[in-house]
């Protein structure tokens, strides 16, 4: 690079700081967020715990709960199990619906998850809550939309919620602060056979 284009690239550089600083000077609002991540691709869960993994490390306290996991001991679970008194990590779930066979008794135990995320939402203390898979139940109508909208709409100001899960409802997406639909590129299970593995998807 010569001197006049190093020159042009530091003054370009320069302009570009600004308006960049000028747009972050006049975001002034600071508010609890819902968000959703929702899509067919891989990665909502993990964002959402990525999410939680930058609290905690904040100091603020955590809850997870998990409405379809649960029935395998996951690599998130032992490493937040570190941390009992920022991250409180519930894995209430008992598989999928083609696992579990019982309508009757998932929705049960959608309503048991659900119970103990409006108790968390509720919580001051709570600065996150993640409703991971929250999309699932509510696509398969284990839980009652409407009531779910509703307890989101109420949730304490500051209070961040996410909400993980294929299939997001519009109603959801709609009041949402901050949605991201994960797509579906490649995938080493659908398209090579590779089983599901520690670290990755567990």
């Amino acid at each position: 690079m010569t001197e006049r284009t190093e020159a042009q690239h530091t003054e370009k550089m320069k302009k570009r700081q600004a308006a960049h600083n000028r747009i972050v000077a006049s975001k002034t609002v600071e508010k609890g967020l819902l968000i959703v991540h929702t899509g067919p691709g891989k990665g909502k869960t993990s964002a959402a715990l990525g999410m939680a993994v930058r609290a905690i490390g904040h100091g603020k306290k955590v809850g997870v709960v998990q409405f379809v996991k649960g029935a395998m001991q996951t690599g998130e679970k032992a490493v937040f199990d570190r941390f009992p008194d920022l991250i409180e990590f519930k894995p209430m779930g008992e598989g999928f619906t083609w696992d579990t066979q019982d309508r009757a008794r998932d929705i049960a135990v959608a309503r048991l998850a659900w119970e103990e995320v409006k108790r968390m939402i509720a919580d001051t203390r709570y600065a996150m809550v993640i409703a991971d898979e929250l999309n699932i139940v509510l696509r398969y109508d284990y839980l009652p939309l409407d009531e779910v909208v509703e307890a989101l709409a109420a949730k304490p100001a500051m209070t961040h919620v996410i909400v993980t899960g294929r299939n997001a409802p519009q109603a959801l997406i709609d009041m949402a602060d901050l949605v991201t639909e994960m797509t579906l590129v490649k995938h080493p299970f659908r398209d090579q056979g590779v089983k599901a593995q520690a670290g990755i998807e567990f």
